[in-house]
C-alpha cells in the first residue's frame, strides 16, 4: 500500500483539525455554569464528525489494500459512535437518550470487533493464547468495574443491567485489540485507544449512575473518549506514515 503525498496531507490535516477542535476548545474555552466542562458541545460534536470523515477517507485510500476490510469496519464503527454522541448530546429527540447512546456505541463496537477478528484471521495474527487471554483479562476488568461503579449498593433499573453487557462489549474491543497488539506493534495504539474509550465510559457511568461530579468532569470524559476514538481511527495510518511496519502487512 502506497500513501500519496496528497492523501497523507489530507489525513494529517484532519488530525490537526480534530486536535484543534478538542484541545483548542479546552484550552481557550470558558467553564460552564456548573463547572463541568470548558469544551462547547458544538466543538465536541465537530471533533467527532471530523473523525468520521477521517475514517471514511482512510477506507477510501486503503480499500484495495490488505487493511481495506479493517478500515471499512472502523469507519462503520466510528460513524455509529458519532450517532451515539448525538444521542448523548441530546441532539436526537428521544425520551431515553442514554439508552440510545448505549445502543449506538454498542453497535459501533460490534463493528470494531468484527474488523479486528477478521483482520487477525486474515493475517494469521490469531494466536489463541494472546487473542483469548487478552479478551478474558479485559472482560474481568470490565465486570469488576461495572459492579463497583454502576451496580453496588444502588437501586437497579434497566439501565443498570444494560450497562453490564455494554461494558463487556467495550472490554471485548480492548481485549481483541490487545491480542493483536501482543502479536504486532501496529495495534498498540488501537489497544490504547480502545482502553481510553472504556475508561471514559466508566467515568461517564459514575457520573450518570453514582452522581460523581468534579470540576471539568465532562472534559475529562471527552479528553479520554476523543483521543481513544482518534487512536482507533488513525492506528494504521500513523504507523504507515512513520514507516514502522513491515510492508507485508499492507
Amino acid at each position: 500500500m502506497v500513501i500519496t503525498e496528497s492523501q497523507n496531507s489530507w489525513m494529517l490535516g484532519l488530525l490537526g483539525l480534530w486536535a484543534a477542535l478538542l484541545f483548542g476548545s479546552f484550552i481557550f474555552g470558558k467553564e460552564n455554569s456548573d463547572h463541568s466542562h470548558r469544551i462547547p458541545r458544538r466543538a465536541r460534536i465537530a471533533s467527532s464528525f471530523t473523525l468520521v470523515i477521517a475514517a471514511w477517507s482512510w477506507w477510501l485510500f486503503a480499500r484495495e489494500s490488505g487493511v481495506g476490510q479493517l478500515a471499512l469496519w472502523i469507519a462503520v464503527g466510528m460513524t455509529l459512535g458519532f450517532i451515539g454522541d448525538l444521542f448523548m448530546a441530546q441532539l436526537i429527540p428521544v425520551k431515553d437518550y442514554v439508552l440510545g447512546g448505549i445502543a449506538s456505541f454498542g453497535l459501533g463496537h460490534i463493528a470494531y470487533i468484527a474488523g479486528l477478528v477478521a483482520y487477525g484471521n486474515q493475517t494469521g495474527l490469531d494466536e489463541p493464547t494472546k487473542r483469548w487471554g487478552g479478551l478474558i483479562f479485559w472482560l474481568i476488568i470490565a465486570a469488576i468495574a461495572w459492579y463497583i461503579v454502576v451496580f453496588r449498593g444502588r437501586e437497579h433499573t434497566v439501565l443498570h443491567y444494560a450497562a453490564l453487557p455494554y461494558s463487556l462489549l467495550l472490554a471485548s474491543t480492548v481485549g481483541f485489540a490487545t491480542g493483536l497488539a501482543l502479536q504486532h506493534g501496529t495495534f498498540i495504539t488501537l489497544a490504547v485507544g480502545a482502553a481510553l474509550f472504556l475508561l471514559s465510559d466508566l467515568i461517564l457511568a459514575a457520573q450518570l449512575f453514582n452522581k460523581l461530579h468534579f470540576r471539568l468532569i465532562g472534559d475529562v470524559v471527552w479528553l479520554t473518549y476523543g483521543p481513544g476514538q482518534m487512536l482507533i481511527v488513525f492506528c494504521v495510518f500513523l504507523y504507515k506514515t512513520w514507516r514502522i511496519l513491515p510492508p507485508v502487512l499492507f
